[in-house]
C-alpha cells in the first residue's frame, strides 16, 4: 500500500517524480483491486490519464478520490488538476511541489496570496474528517450538564439516562462472580465464546422463532459496538441509510462516521412516529444501503405491529439490493399482551437480508456489563467479526459469562421490571398531559415519553427570553426547575422533548410536578 507518506508525509513538500512513482503505483494496485471486486466498475470512473502537475491540487477527499477511479485507502491523497473537483478548498501546489493541508473540508480556505500550509486550525486539522463531521451524543451531553449543576448544589431531576435503575438480577452477578472464581478472565473467542452464542441462539429460537448457527452470530462490546461495525463493515461513500425520525440520537452519526448518509424519514405525531410503507417506497434510491429499524423505539416507545411490518416487508420485497436492520434492544419491554413480532416472523424470505441487533442492557439491567450482539447472513457477521478482531477484539469474558446466565437463566425479573415501568408510564403521562401546553401520546414500549411542546414555542419566560425552539425550552427547564430532558431536535423531529421514565416513581412525579411548575411561569 502507498500513501502519503512515501512522497514526503503530512504538510511537507514532495517532488514531482516521486508522486508519479506512487500515482502509478496506485493505478496498478487499483486495477488489481477491481479485478477482484465485481461491484468496483459500478463505484468507479475510467482511470484519470497522467495529470499535468505544472499547476495543480492534492487532495484527501474520499469523494474526489472516488471520482478519480481510485478505491480509498489505496492511495491517498492523489493529484486534482486545476480545481476541486468536490469544490472543497483543502490543498494546493505552488512551483511544481505538492503540498497536501492538513485540514478538513470546509475548515481551509484557500487564497493564491497566501500559500502557507500552516493556516489552517493545527488542533482541528490532526483529526480526521469522518471524525469531525459528527458530533457528541446529545443525550450524554445533556446528563453531563445536569451533573455539573448537582456537583455545583443545586437541585436536579435527571429524567435524561435512558437506562434501568435496577441492580443486576443476583442470578446474573453470582455467574460473573463463578466465572472470575474459576478463572474465566483470559481471552476468549473473537466473536464470543461458544457458550454465549449458543444462548444466543437458543434465545432467538425460543422467543423470536428464528433459528441461526453459531457461526451466524457475533457478539460485541454493546448493541452500539454491532451497529457501529456493522455499517463500518458495508457501507461505502455515499451509500444511504434509511432512519426514520425520531430516531436514537447515534444512528445518523454512526452512518457519518463510516463514510454513509444518513437520509432521515419524517414519522409524525398523526402516525404514531411509525414509518409507513408509502414512505418507504418513495425513499429507496439506488443508493440505498441499509433501512434502519428500532421497534420498540427509543425515543418514542412506538411498537410496529405484525401488520404494520407485513406492509414495510411487500415494499422490501420490490428492492432485493436494500438491507435491513432491526435494532431490538427494547423487544421485551412493551405494555401490551400482543405476541412479539418481527419483521422476519412475518417475512421469513427477508432472512438473507435481516441483521438483528440485541444484547442485554436494557431488559436485564446489565448497561454497565456491554455485552450486545448480531445475527444475520453469514458475509455480514463474518465481516464485522474481522473489523472487530482489528479493534476491540473479544467482548469482556466475565461479561459474557454473566450473559449466559440472563439469557438461560430465570426470566421473572423481566416481566417484573416491565409491571413497574408501565405503572411509571402511566403515571407520567397522566401528569404532562393534565399540564396546559403539553401532550404526549402513549408509547407502546420502552421507557420514554415524547413529549410534544409546540404549543410553548413562542411564549416567554419570566426572565423575558422568547421559547423559540424545543432547545429553549429543555434549557428552560433546567435553570427554571432543575428538571434534565433531552430536545426532540436531537432525535430529528421537533419540538417535542424526552424524558425517561426509568427511575423512581417519586422522582419522576417531583419532575413532572416542577415541569407542571415552570410551565405555568411562561406568558
Amino acid at each position: 500500500m502507498c500513501d502519503v507518506q512515501y512522497i514526503g508525509g503530512l504538510g511537507q513538500a514532495a517532488d514531482v517524480d516521486n508522486f508519479h512513482k506512487v500515482f502509478q503505483a496506485a493505478k496498478v494496485q487499483g486495477a488489481a483491486l477491481q479485478s477482484h471486486d465485481p461491484d468496483a466498475s459500478a463505484r468507479h470512473r475510467p482511470a484519470l490519464k497522467k495529470p499535468d502537475i505544472s499547476n495543480c491540487y492534492v487532495s484527501n477527499c474520499r469523494a474526489c478520490l472516488q471520482r478519480m477511479d481510485v478505491p480509498v485507502g489505496i492511495a491517498r491523497p492523489l493529484l486534482v488538476q486545476h480545481w476541486f473537483i468536490c469544490g472543497h478548498k483543502r490543498c494546493l501546489s505552488t512551483q511544481n511541489k505538492l503540498v497536501l493541508w492538513p485540514a478538513v473540508c470546509r475548515l481551509v480556505t484557500y487564497s493564491p496570496s497566501r500559500p502557507s500550509t500552516r493556516n489552517a486550525n493545527v488542533t482541528a486539522s490532526r483529526i480526521a474528517a469522518r471524525v469531525l463531521r459528527i458530533k457528541p451524543s446529545p443525550s450524554s451531553a445533556a446528563a453531563d450538564r445536569a451533573n455539573e449543576l448537582r456537583r455545583a448544589g443545586k437541585s436536579i431531576i435527571n429524567l435524561v439516562v435512558g437506562e434501568p435503575d435496577f441492580d443486576t438480577p443476583a442470578h446474573i452477578r453470582q455467574a460473573a462472580s463463578a466465572a472470575i472464581e474459576n478463572g474465566e478472565t483470559r481471552y476468549t473467542l473473537n466473536a464470543g465464546t461458544a457458550a454465549l452464542r449458543d444462548a444466543i441462539a437458543a434465545k432467538l429460537q425460543r422467543e423470536n422463532g428464528l433459528s441461526y448457527a453459531r457461526g451466524q452470530i457475533v457478539v460485541t462490546s454493546g448493541a452500539k459496538a454491532a451497529i457501529f461495525n456493522a455499517f463500518a463493515a458495508t457501507l461505502g461513500i455515499d451509500d444511504e441509510v434509511l432512519i426514520p425520525a425520531p430516531y436514537w440520537v447515534s444512528y445518523p452519526d454512526m452512518v457519518l462516521a463510516c463514510d454513509g448518509r444518513p437520509v432521515t424519514l419524517a414519522c409524525p405525531e398523526d402516525n404514531q412516529f411509525k414509518l409507513t410503507a408509502e414512505q418507504l417506497r418513495h425513499a429507496i434510491t439506488p443508493r440505498t444501503r441499509w433501512l434502519l429499524l428500532n421497534s420498540p423505539s427509543n425515543p418514542t416507545g412506538a411498537t410496529y405491529s405484525a401488520t404494520e411490518w407485513r406492509a414495510l416487508a411487500d415494499v422490501l420485497l420490490d428492492y432485493p439490493d436494500v438491507l435491513v436492520m432491526t435494532d431490538d434492544i427494547y423487544e421485551h419491554i412493551r405494555y401490551d399482551d400482543t405476541p412479539l413480532s418481527h419483521l422476519l416472523t412475518v417475512e421469513p424470505a427477508l432472512r438473507e437480508r435481516v441483521l438483528i441487533i440485541n444484547g442485554v442492557s436494557k431488559t436485564y439491567a446489565m448497561t454497565g456489563w456491554r455485552i450486545g450482539y448480531a445475527a444475520g447472513p453469514s458475509d455480514i457477521i463474518n465481516a464485522m467479526a474481522t473489523l472487530q478482531s482489528q479493534s476491540t477484539s473479544n467482548a469482556c469474558s466475565v461479561s459474557q459469562a454473566a450473559a449466559v446466565a440472563a439469557l438461560n437463566g430465570d426470566q421473572s425479573f423481566v416481566g417484573e421490571s416491565v409491571k413497574v415501568y408501565k405503572q411509571r408510564r402511566d403515571r407520567c403521562l397522566e401528569l404532562i398531559n393534565a399540564i396546559d401546553g403539553l401532550s404526549c401520546i402513549q408509547p407502546q414500549g420502552a421507557f420514554y415519553l415524547y413529549v410534544n411542546c409546540a404549543a410553548l414555542i413562542g411564549k416567554t419566560t419570566p426572565s423575558g427570553s422568547v421559547l423559540e425552539a424545543d432547545t429553549d425550552v429543555v434549557l428552560y427547564l433546567l435553570e427554571s426547575q432543575g428538571v434534565a430532558v433531552v430536545a426532540g431536535t436531537a432525535y430529528g423531529l421537533a419540538p417535542f422533548f424526552r424524558m425517561s421514565t426509568a427511575t423512581a416513581l417519586e422522582t419522576l412525579e417531583t419532575g413532572c410536578t416542577r415541569i407542571a411548575t415552570a410551565v405555568a411561569a411562561l406568558r
